[in-house]
């Protein structure tokens, strides 16, 4: 309803923090548990425990191949300890997603805009299969040198490729600001890319994975040489309306520690400065490191892999901001890594002995199978609870960071008499055993008030056509309030076959008295069609006693709606109706 709110919220709001920390450190870590439990009961009668990491192909796994699962383990553990941030919930889709959304092509904006309404109906069940699953695949990488690692390597490949489209919009590949300064290709298709090494036979390693990634590296920097010379990048320009500049000055408004703020605001301030000589900085390096990555194989160079870190590192500072920070990071950005990638293909690795084992055997496979057993439990539950929760019913998540809670009362509902759609009296109450469900609408109103009448014409089809509830909406609109426009209204809407639904009126006057007594401010101004007035709901008992209030200010999204009609028909339960 106009003036009387917004569809904004806090991603930290209250009431879905706490519902967050509830589900995640608790629902889901005794639902964790009890799946642990079992696999490890499994382990024991199976005698797998025994030779859990001891196989001959896990004890002569290559030294690079140990880098990358342990590394990339590490990755996907942090990625998944920052999933448990508690804004993550209705954060990540409106947040991180949605900004991506911007030049991708209409195969996958569909795909990604279908993602985000699958998020905001589950935003709780979501974030915490996110976040157990990435915890899982990290500590089975870590854990497992082996088969158990190899299966978390191919699960990691999915995830990090729907993370890559749906999440990151293809890593920004088809936007016209697409850098690698700024994240492009993504990070997630590197995580991709290492999962499909360690998913792969150790027989890949040392050689050919070393030789295959270094020249994939060098050509992914071939191609960000060229996007970094274009001059729509807008890297050439000089003072504040350097792209780098301009990032720099966006970044440290995000919440983050003063030094870091600092560093970034002076890197953004010298690209401004340098203008095109910054950028000229940039494009050797990358022209360097390119070059330099495709001989090294043959050459057996090493300084061109310790150019790539080093510039990583440098530029993941003051280019990314780290990109850890602000409360909806999802991963540490694209050139972290990406240098992880580099340094475990560095040639200096290749012939290097395995890793020394300073655990005894024992040891290693009993304390490794606890683990294992504990991540595989997250991974089980994590795939499992996000395919029920996809297919379940809206969670009422951004209803109540919309909205808030709904207020319990026992209170005699005001009675009325006022005159419905087709000319006959109606009064509240009028048909015993019903229940009631509320509100108050604009006969003229296309913003809100058709979203409230749909989520009635959405709650009376859950409960079917024979359920024992009235639908009443009351004009609200000092001057347009005839039974025509109540008419036009319901036609427009389609509401005339829904059973039970009254939209009511009468003379201003009696109008008037039912806002009145319900507590309904509606405003109106003569340069104005529709009128200014309170969402609200009541749930009335077939007694006459309103039960709950409802302040329902609609959400646009299909995901919105659908969290709001979850709310009113729990609530319509919890009043007695079945």
């Amino acid at each position: 309803m106009p003036g009387m709110g917004g569809s904004h919220y806090s991603y930290t709001n209250p009431l879905v923090t706490d519902a967050f920390i509830h589900s995640v450190f608790l629902t889901c870590v005794l639902w964790i548990i009890g799946i642990a439990f079992a696999v490890m009961v499994f382990s024991v009668a199976s005698r797998r425990v025994l030779g859990f990491n001891l196989s001959e192909q896990g004890l002569s796994e290559p030294r690079n191949r140990s880098y990358v699962r342990m590394g990339f383990g590490a990755l996907w553990l942090f990625d998944g300890i920052l999933q448990f941030q508690s804004s993550m919930p209705l954060g990540l889709a409106n947040g991180v997603v949605a900004p991506a959304l911007a030049g991708t092509p209409a195969w996958l904006h569909a795909l990604m805009l279908h993602g985000i309404s699958i998020w905001n109906s589950h935003p709780i069940a979501l974030a915490d299969g996110t976040a157990w699953i990435q915890v899982g695949i990290g500590v089975l990488l870590l854990v497992s040198n082996a088969t158990v690692g190899r299966f978390a390597a191919a699960i990691s490949v999915g995830w990090a490729m729907m993370i890559w489209l749906v999440g990151n919009g293809a890593g920004g590949i088809f936007q016209s600001s697409s850098n690698i300064l700024f994240g492009w290709p993504g990070a997630t298709l590197f995580y991709a890319g290492a999962g499909l090494w360690l998913a792969l036979s150790p027989r890949n390693f040392p050689e050919r994975f070393s030789r295959i990634t270094l020249r994939a590296v060098s050509a992914v920097l071939a191609i960000a040489l060229v996007l970094q010379i274009l001059p729509s990048r807008e890297f050439w320009h000089g003072g504040n309306s350097n792209a780098l500049t301009v990032m720099a000055q966006s970044m440290v408004k995000t919440p983050q520690p003063h030094w870091l703020a600092y560093v970034v605001s002076k890197f953004g301030a010298a690209a401004g400065t340098l203008g095109g000589g910054f950028n000229l900085i940039v494009i050797f390096w990358l022209a360097a490191t390119a070059a330099g990555l495709w001989m090294a194989p043959s050459r057996q160079w090493r300084w061109p892999v310790w150019s790539l870190v080093v510039g990583a590192v440098v530029f993941w500072i003051g280019a990314q901001d780290t990109a850890i920070f602000g409360g909806v990071a999802t991963d540490v950005n694209s050139l972290i890594p990406l240098a992880l990638l580099t340094f475990c293909a560095s040639p200096a690795l290749v012939g290097r002995p395995v890793l020394p084992r300073r655990l005894p055997s024992e040891l290693r496979a009993s304390a490794g199978s606890v683990f294992a057993s504990f991540a595989t439990a997250m991974v089980v539950f994590s795939v499992v609870s996000m395919g029920i929760a996809t297919f379940a019913s809206a969670e009422n998540t951004l209803f109540l960071a919309q909205n808030g809670p709904a207020s319990a009362v026992n209170i005699t509902a005001p009675g009325f008499t006022l005159t419905d759609q087709s000319g006959a009296s109606f009064t509240l109450g009028e048909h015993p055993g019903h229940y009631t469900l509320l509100t108050f609408l604009d006969p003229v109103c296309y913003t809100d008030c058709p979203l409230l009448a749909g989520q009635m014409q959405q709650v009376a089809s859950a409960f079917g056509a024979h359920a024992p509830l009235d639908l009443v909406a009351v004009a609200a609109n000092p001057r347009f309030e005839t039974i025509t426009n109540v008419r036009s209204f319901i036609g427009k809407h389609s509401l005339g076959s829904v059973r039970n639904f009254y939209f009511v009126t009468d003379k201003l006057s009696r109008v008037s008295k039912v806002w009145n007594a319900y507590g309904i401010q509606v405003a109106s101004s003569p340069k104005a069609v529709m009128s200014v007035h309170s969402d609200v709901m009541f749930v009335i008992s077939p007694e006459g006693h309103t039960l709950w209030i409802i302040p329902d200010d609609p959400i646009s999204s299909s995901s919105g709606q659908n969290s709001a009609v979850t709310e009113l028909i729990a609530l319509l339960h919890r009043a007695g109706l079945k």
